[in-house]
């Protein structure tokens, strides 16, 4: 069974909407799908295809790009190098893995402006940007960002669309769903956080009986190539940035989970790591959340960068990156985690895999922290916030992580004490089922992308 990507409709919607007059431009980290889907899509969707791998492109291709302007050549070359007919306004071409080959994202302006056939790139949003120095950036493009799996995918790839369906409607009317239900949707998050979205990872998972195992030795070989990316791409900062992706497990893991640079190299400040923090999140391998000083309209005017959380991209990868095989083996950590038992590391988890689905939907996150001189301590910790989106009456929604059963709110009443005229609504995230209090909503995580 294939996976169904909700950003099948995005493309759906550029090919009917452009009809050829745009190029799609589709920003990913590695294995995330993007190849997949667009194979996919113009099996269904086309007469027919040509996928222009830029990894094994012959150079007879490559070459057809110096003498773009005769078109009429140019679609000649790739029809006979890849035995495809083409066919004007029924025939799509993926340019797969751009950045390997910048000139040809420069083509695109010549190419849409024909209108013959319909044009697609994929790529890694930081190798396209850190190679288009000696470019024109083509402004036919429509550009669509494509994430990990969500939970809503992974529900219906498991065969429990009914049971998403009847989390929506709970939701929607603000009550919790049965408690047999809800152990179930609460095991099927559980073991969404472990395997992760990377769409190979799933597969193994699911095709293997439920084995973790099968899905930890995907996710392995992913981190090991995303190893070797920061090796060669990130250039002169590598070793920052290696620095940093090592490290996302133990700065989880702390109480504040922000990073910490001092724990890389001693004297070490932010306006030497901003280029490698830059790097981490828009390869989107990792998900940045800035602390924002004064929750008001427009986070991001009120943005700290010397306070910055780094979550992984994908949950799934987190877990493997912060336990060695042995140690998920010999600590039965998959049994722990499913069944509740794992007292330390679980609030990393949770937490980065609600900045996932946060982020799924294409939101900002940022937190809030409140420091008390006379107590020496943070005495407002705010997870993350949201916003309405609105111009002309912006509101706070404040969320706080509780990957325990047994909590305290004391943070998240203060927060509600110094902003209550600027907030919608204040959600709590935990393990128990659906309680609206009014002013509060406490919700399971299996509930954070209907936020």
């Amino acid at each position: 069974m294939e996976i169904k990507r909700n950003c099948w409709n995005d493309l759906l919607r550029w090919k009917n909407t452009c009809k050829g007059s745009k190029a799609l431009l589709i920003e990913g980290a590695r294995r995330i799908g993007k190849s997949t889907l667009c194979e996919s899509f113009a099996k269904k969707e086309y007469k027919s295809h040509i996928i222009l791998d830029f990894n094994e492109a012959p150079r007879s291709v490559l070459q057809a790009f110096d003498n773009i302007r005769n078109l009429d050549r140019f679609y000649q070359t790739l029809s006979i190098e890849y035995g495809v007919r083409l066919y004007p306004k029924k025939s799509l071409i993926v340019f797969d893995e751009i950045q390997k080959f910048p000139r040809a994202r420069e083509s695109v302006k010549y190419l849409v402006q024909d209108e013959r056939y319909h044009i697609i790139e994929t790529g890694s949003l930081i190798s396209i940007k850190e190679n288009v120095d000696n470019i024109t950036i083509p402004s036919e493009e429509q550009k669509i960002k494509m994430h990990p799996v969500d939970f809503e995918e992974f529900m219906i790839y498991m065969g429990e669309e009914l049971l998403w369906e009847y989390i929506q409607e709970c939701f929607a009317h603000k009550k919790p769903l049965e408690q047999n239900f809800h152990g179930k949707a609460m095991r099927l998050f559980k073991e969404y956080m472990l395997v992760g979205g990377m769409p190979k990872a799933l597969v193994a998972y699911k095709e293997n009986g439920l084995d973790f195992t099968f899905a930890d030795a995907e996710k392995r070989d992913i981190l090991n190539l995303y190893r070797d990316d920061i090796k060669k791409a990130a250039k002169r900062y590598n070793s920052k940035v290696s620095a940093i992706f090592e490290n996302i497990p133990s700065y989880l893991s702390t109480h504040e989970k922000r990073v910490v640079l001092r724990e890389i190299a001693k004297g070490a400040t932010y306006d030497k790591y901003d280029e490698p923090l830059f790097w981490l999140g828009d390869s989107m391998i990792c998900n940045l959340c800035y602390k924002c000083n004064d929750p008001n309209v427009g986070f991001a005017l009120n943005k700290n960068e010397s306070f910055v959380k780094c979550y992984m991209g994908d949950t799934g990868l987190l877990f493997s990156l912060a336990f060695s095989e042995n140690e998920i083996i010999d600590n039965n950590l998959y049994k722990l985690i499913l069944n509740d038992k794992l007292s330390i590391n679980k609030g990393m988890l949770f937490e980065n895999v609600v900045a996932q689905m946060i982020v799924a939907h294409n939101r900002q996150p940022y937190f809030y922290t409140q420091y008390n001189l006379e107590k020496k301590r943070n005495d407002i910790e705010i997870d993350f916030l949201l916003s309405n989106e609105s111009k002309t009456n912006f509101k706070i929604r404040p969320i706080e992580v509780k990957s325990s059963k047994n909590y305290t709110t004391t943070s998240l009443g203060r927060f509600a004490d110094k902003f209550k005229n600027r907030i919608d609504k204040s959600y709590i995230v935990h393990p128990k089922n659906l309680v609206d209090e009014g002013s509060v909503l406490k919700i399971p995580p299996y509930m954070v992308p209907l936020l």
